[in-house]
């Protein structure tokens, strides 16, 4: 057969007897519109329209006929020159190639793979199209009618042999006959059904509603080529399955453009071609719009907020310290003169786990072992070109909570060689991580020796040479053990060389921040003395009382009244330790109460574990005491420990003016604390704030009915000789209101110095300069930020309601961890105390 026959193209290419009469350039112009096509360089669109202007002249045109429909009208005449054509004719080769894609390894790559998807009895792979656009290749393609299933709804019925043709038929039969009739027959002489009438009729109606629109078919949407479009006159049919089966319950949809569509598509199909539409990915600014909109919210105030409505607050000074004349110059020669003078008053006495006292050193014993290794450090280790350590050097001390006995005679001793002690914990593990932030303050400090006892260096982790293991973290130490044996007897002649108080520091504590960054506060020994002054004077500590203290002795309040102010007034100290607190919890009362103390330091947890084992203790007795100090007075949770402390052990003589709550910082040393007041007297009111006031930082009081209020407890007055103020948490350091909330800073001479080796962060805490409203210094003093948040109340009174560690701002408001948990409290304190420990 002379031309081509295909079911997929109604625009055919000329017969060959056409294609001789044309000139030899027109032939090989449109032998280059093949090749253009072919190669992808032209659209099908442009390749039509070169095509016909270039056989436009050579034809014959008749009066008011599109040239493109005349040569159509010729190509069918000469393709299909009677009514009845043979079987043979009507089923032309399927496979037959347009001769647009004559390459034959283009011919043979396409009939393999059409093998292979046969063989596999897979549907051919197609992108999901209109009814009215498909390419070429796809409509000169035979759909694989024997992997057809029911569901994918399509128009095949059994006795055509090509029903792409059939419809191709169709589509020519509706295009150019002026009526359509159920009785038809196309000119392929197949007869239509009922269901090709319905068909025919609605394909009828597409190609009329089509020519209306520009004469151009919906662009395909799925493929990104939306400028291809093929005129109506020459509709190309898509595979069977893209159209639906029951044409006759057709409804009007809408394709991926939005071009209306008569056609029953399955909800599946068309949220694919809605997926299709959008695109890949939403713009970059859309992954941080819901970021962007919460910064919005929270950079635009409430305006019913509560705000401070009240006066710049003026600095509130402590009393002026007290001149005492036989005080000693520095705690050097307080214990100098105890150790001399009254060598067997009883100093520290250590408990076992059992509450049984282990050892008691005196003031003869303390200061006695103190020189003997003091010339140790000094004299045995060293080399014979220098010594190990010189006076300034740092040296770590290690050693356990329960033994505080020999941590206060290490402590001295490195006091007496000028050496300065760094008290860290005992690491458990060679990799820590809490040990790893005590590595880098010992790497920081410079730190090589380290003094243990020798029971302690038994239980440290050993390499396989049986030495201490290097911790991971650590720097390489060069332990010492400080018991008796292990110390060289200094001859008669050998005295240390004890000075006043400078401002050289003295010991270093370490701090651990909410980043579990670990800091090291140095001390001078100035402040370390005026300290000392301050907590006498503001406790009233006289000579040889009797004090229990169950903190920690190596840091914090536990340091500063069990070691340091106790020796300064030769007092004597029962040391609780923590593994006999779990045991018996109730065991500080018991020493309170057999030895009579006078003073016990303690927390709230231990106030509260007590109260859980007292009703086993009934001849106990609290009378003796004069000051309770509750060292994290400033938890606002410690006062519902104190209430129900003294409501169980009222009875047993503790008075309500005994208890003594206290705030304290690392930097600050002790910022307030409050005083014994005289016999009888009530201790001062609780204060009941609105945590929503508090959120904005405004103090205002509520009632204690609601539960959305924190009862806070005052912490006292501030210490002797110091100037307190508050001021504003972020940016610049202006002074509060005197409702307002803010950190409290101190100005006084028993403060550390600095972070050590840490320069710029030392700046910005231990020498803030606050500000008034007129921006101008409040004085020429340097003040000390504590990392407490507060404020001054009633009767030159300190509050304490939270910590700058601890301070979370959510929407705006500010809250505190401490607020979480005093809520839970005063919902319901008992059971939530209890489970939470």
């Amino acid at each position: 057969m002379a031309e081509r026959c295909s079911a997929g193209f109604l625009l055919m290419e000329p017969t060959a007897a056409m294609a001789m009469n044309l000139p030899a350039e027109v032939r090989e112009k449109l032998a280059e519109l093949e090749l253009e096509l072919s190669e992808g360089d032209i659209t099908q669109k442009g390749y039509e329209k070169k095509r016909a202007k270039l056989v436009a002249p050579y034809i014959p045109q008749t009066q008011g006929v599109d040239p493109s429909l005349q040569i159509e009208n010729r190509i069918h005449s000469s393709s299909q020159p009677t009514p009845a054509v043979s079987k043979q004719q009507k089923s032309c080769a399927s496979n037959s190639r347009d001769e647009r894609f004559r390459s034959d390894v283009h011919t043979e790559a396409v009939q393999a793979a059409l093998a292979k998807y046969k063989e596999r009895k897979m549907p051919m792979p197609s992108k999901r199209r209109s009814v009215l656009v498909q390419s070429s290749v796809e409509a000169c393609t035979p759909p694989d009618t024997s992997s057809a299933s029911e569901d994918e709804g399509s128009l095949r019925r059994p006795g055509p042999p090509s029903v792409e043709r059939w419809f191709n038929r169709v589509i020519q039969g509706s295009s150019t006959s002026s009526s359509s009739s159920s009785t038809s027959s196309h000119p392929g002489g197949w007869p239509l059904g009922p269901a090709s009438t319905a068909a025919t009729t609605v394909l009828a109606d597409l190609m009329a509603q089509s020519q209306i629109e520009n004469h151009s078919a919906p662009p395909d949407v799925t493929t990104g080529l939306s400028q291809r479009s093929v005129h109506i006159e020459r509709p190309q049919v898509a595979s069977v399955r893209g159209v639906p089966r029951g044409l006759h319950n057709t409804t009007i949809l809408e394709t991926a453009d939005g071009v209306p569509v008569n056609s029953r598509v399955s909800s599946k199909i068309q949220q694919l071609l809605n997926t299709l539409k959008r695109p890949k990915r939403p713009p970059l600014r859309e992954f941080f719009l819901d970021d962007f909109e919460e910064l919005l919210d929270v950079q635009q105030p409430d305006p019913n907020q509560p705000k401070p409505e009240g006066p710049a607050m003026s600095p509130l000074a402590g009393e002026p310290p007290g001149v005492v004349t036989n005080w000693p110059p520095s705690l050097l020669t307080a214990m100098q003169r105890w150790g001399t003078t009254q060598p067997k008053t009883p100093c520290l006495t250590a408990l076992d786990n059992s509450g049984k006292p282990v050892y008691t050193l005196t003031y003869g014993k303390l200061w006695s072992r103190s020189v003997k290794l003091a010339y140790t450090l000094l004299n045995k280790l060293s080399t014979k070109n220098e010594p190990l350590l010189r006076p300034g050097d740092r040296v770590a001390l290690v050693f356990p909570n329960n033994d505080p006995v020999m941590f206060m005679v290490a402590f001295y001793g490195c006091l007496l060689v000028e050496l300065v002690p760094v008290p860290i914990e005992v690491p458990l593990t060679r990799k820590d991580a809490g040990s790893q932030q005590i590595g880098f303050l010992l790497g920081s400090c410079g730190v090589t020796l380290a003094l243990t006892t020798d029971a302690c260096q038994k239980g440290l982790p050993k390499a396989q040479t049986g030495e201490v293991a290097t911790f991971k973290g650590w720097p390489r130490l060069l332990w010492f053990v400080t018991d008796g044996k292990h110390l060289a007897k200094p001859p008669k002649d050998w005295h240390p060389l004890v000075r006043d108080a400078s401002n050289d520091i003295a010991y270093i504590e370490y701090k651990t921040s909410k980043e579990d960054s670990t800091m090291g506060i140095a001390v001078s020994h100035a402040a370390m003395l005026a300290h000392c002054h301050a907590l006498t004077q503001a406790c009233g500590y006289t000579e040889a009382e009797t004090i229990t203290n169950v903190l920690d002795f190596k840091r914090d309040a536990g340091l500063w009244h069990g070691v340091l102010t106790s020796v300064m007034n030769r007092m004597h100290v029962i040391s609780i330790p923590y593994s006999l607190m779990k045991v018996n919890p109730l065991s500080w009362i018991q020493k309170v109460h057999s030895y009579k103390a006078r003073v016990a330091v303690v927390k709230s947890r231990d106030m509260h574990w007590s109260l859980l084992s007292q009703r086993d203790q009934r001849d106990i007795s609290l009378s003796s005491l004069r000051m309770l100090i509750v060292a994290d007075g400033a938890n606002p949770w410690s006062i519902s420990s104190c209430d129900a402390f003294l409501n169980v052990f009222q009875a047993r003589g503790l008075r309500p003016e005994v208890i003594c709550p206290c705030a304290s910082s690392s930097e600050a040393l002790t910022v307030a604390i409050r005083r014994p007041p005289e016999m009888g007297v009530p201790p001062p009111g609780k204060a009941v704030l609105s945590m929503t006031g508090l959120s904005h930082s405004v103090i205002r009081v509520d009632s204690e009915e609601k539960l959305s209020v924190l009862t806070v407890q005052d912490v006292g007055q501030v210490m002797p000789g110091a100037l307190v103020c508050v001021v504003r948490v972020e940016g610049t350091p202006y002074l509060c209101k005197t409702d307002e909330v803010g950190e409290i800073c101190v100005s006084s001479n028993t403060t550390g110095v600095a972070y050590y080796g840490l320069p710029g962060i030392t700046k910005n805490i231990f020498e803030t300069i606050p500000l008034t409203a007129a921006g101008v210094p409040l004085t020429d003093r340097h003040f000390t930020r504590t990392g407490l948040l507060g404020f001054v109340g009633p009767d030159k009174l300190v509050f304490v309601v939270g910590k700058m560690d601890g301070l979370m701002v959510v929407s705006g408001r500010r809250h505190n961890a401490d607020d979480v948990v005093a809520t839970a409290l005063a919902v319901e304190p008992m059971k939530f105390v209890y489970r939470g420990r």
